[in-house]
Formats: C-alpha cells, sequence, structure tokens
C-alpha cells in the first residue's frame, strides 16, 4: 500500500463493502455507507421509544376508567367533577384564581408550620419542599419534538378525513355526517358544551365498569342496534343512485 497522501489510492480488501481508507477524509464513501444505516436505526428508536410512550399512557388511561384502584380514580374523577361544576358557577378566570389561591394557602400554611416545628424542635430539615424543588420538570427538544410529530400526524389525518366528507368522496359518508351534525343540533339547543363535558367525563368513568359487569347483555343490545342500523343503512344506499360503494 502506499503511503497516505494527496495521491494514495483506498484500498478495499476482499470480502468487505466498505472500502478501508486511511482516514475519513480521503475516502468518505464509508460515512456515506454508515449513514443511512444510521438513520434508520435512529428512526426506528424513535417510533419504538414512542409507541412504548403511548402504551404507558394507554396503560394508565385503562386503570384510571376501570377503577382499578380505586383511590387514584376516586382523586382524578373527583377533580374533574370540582373543576367542570366550577366552571359552570364561575368563570374560566375566577376557577383559575381560585385554584391559585388554594394551593397557595396550602403551601404557604404548610412551609410556615414546617418553619416553626423546625425552630421548636431545633432541627434543621431544610426547606419542606426541597425534594419537588430539585425535580427536573423541563421538556428536552427530543421531547417537544416526539409530542409535536404525534399532533402533527392527528392534525392532518383529522384534516384529510375532513376533506374526504366535505368534498363527498364517499356519498354514504358524507350523509351520515350530515345526519350527525343535524343531530347536534338538537344536542347543542338542549345542551351547552360544559354539560356535554361533564356528562362525557361521568360516562368515561362509569360506562366501562357497567360494561364489564354486564357484558353479554350489553354486547347482545349492540348487535341488534347494530344489526338494524345496517340495514337502514343498506336499504337508503339502494335507493340512491351512486350511493354503493366500489367493490374493495
Amino acid at each position: 500500500p502506499r503511503a497516505p497522501g494527496a495521491g494514495s489510492v483506498c484500498l478495499q480488501p476482499r470480502g468487505r463493502r466498505e472500502p478501508s481508507c486511511c482516514s475519513r477524509a480521503q475516502c468518505p464513501r464509508g460515512e456515506e455507507l454508515r449513514a443511512p444505516k444510521a438513520r434508520t436505526m435512529q428512526a426506528t428508536a424513535d417510533s419504538t421509544k414512542m409507541d412504548c410512550v403511548w402504551s404507558n399512557w394507554k396503560s394508565q388511561a385503562i386503570d384510571l376508567l376501570y377503577w382499578r384502584d380505586i383511590k387514584q380514580t376516586g382523586i382524578v374523577f373527583g377533580s374533574f367533577l370540582l373543576l367542570l361544576f366550577s366552571l359552570t358557577q364561575f368563570s374560566v378566570v375566577s376557577v383559575v384564581a381560585y385554584l391559585a389561591l388554594a394551593a397557595l394557602s396550602a403551601t404557604i400554611s404548610f412551609r410556615i408550620y414546617k418553619s416553626v416545628l423546625q425552630a421548636v424542635q431545633k432541627t434543621d430539615e431544610g426547606h419542606p419542599f426541597k425534594a419537588y424543588l430539585e425535580l427536573e420538570i423541563t421538556l428536552s427538544q427530543e421531547q417537544i419534538q416526539k409530542y409535536t410529530d404525534c399532533l402533527q400526524l392527528y392534525v392532518n389525518s383529522t384534516l384529510k378525513e375532513l376533506r374526504r366528507l366535505f368534498l363527498v368522496q364517499d356519498l354514504v359518508d358524507s350523509l351520515k355526517f350530515a345526519v350527525l351534525m343535524w343531530l347536534l343540533t338538537y344536542v347543542g339547543a338542549l345542551f351547552n358544551g360544559l354539560t356535554l363535558l361533564l356528562m362525557a367525563v361521568v360516562s368515561m368513568f362509569t360506562l366501562p365498569v357497567v360494561y364489564v359487569k354486564h357484558q353479554a347483555q350489553v354486547d347482545q343490545y349492540l348487535g341488534l342496534v347494530r344489526t338494524h342500523i345496517n340495514a337502514v343503512v343498506a336499504k337508503i344506499q339502494a335507493k340512491i343512485p351512486g350511493a354503493k360503494r366500489h367493490a374493495e
């Protein structure tokens, strides 16, 4: 082999796909070959990490909705109900201000109590919230990018679905969406947004438990309703020209 220099030649021993070079600057093709593989591995790792985070959140949500930890679910459910009932009686600004005052009253009272207790007992335990003050709560660039990518995915899929419905790509789906919007006009006339949100929260924390206890009966009635709806939709679809779906 020739000595490294301006006129040196990169040698490629047998059995190796990448060239064996004296330096990266002399033969950058090795880096070019390794770069796509590294990017693919990084993308796979990021995707796996996002899947793990989503799976963890989903598992925690299921545990809450099915009351697997009664104490934790009761605290979350009660907090949601208290917040929504407060919003029905007061403005958002007042609710936020009252919550902030309540939290500050609790922390200040506890801080004064611990300070007096340390002065009486002549101990030096330090700040009572020291462990929480030292917790790292900042979001890294990778976390922000991960959440932004997830949000972008959902927004894009929602926009595509709305475009498909409003531009009548499928007549049956657009008619279903129109019927749903028509029904929501009656729902909006009977309930306001906060009442609907309150009903949704109560349903989220009650219907899963009811379904688990009476799964057989609920599945039977849901099957009857689904069959009836499918029959009605099939009749309407048969009478509307061009409403039949293309054969898949």
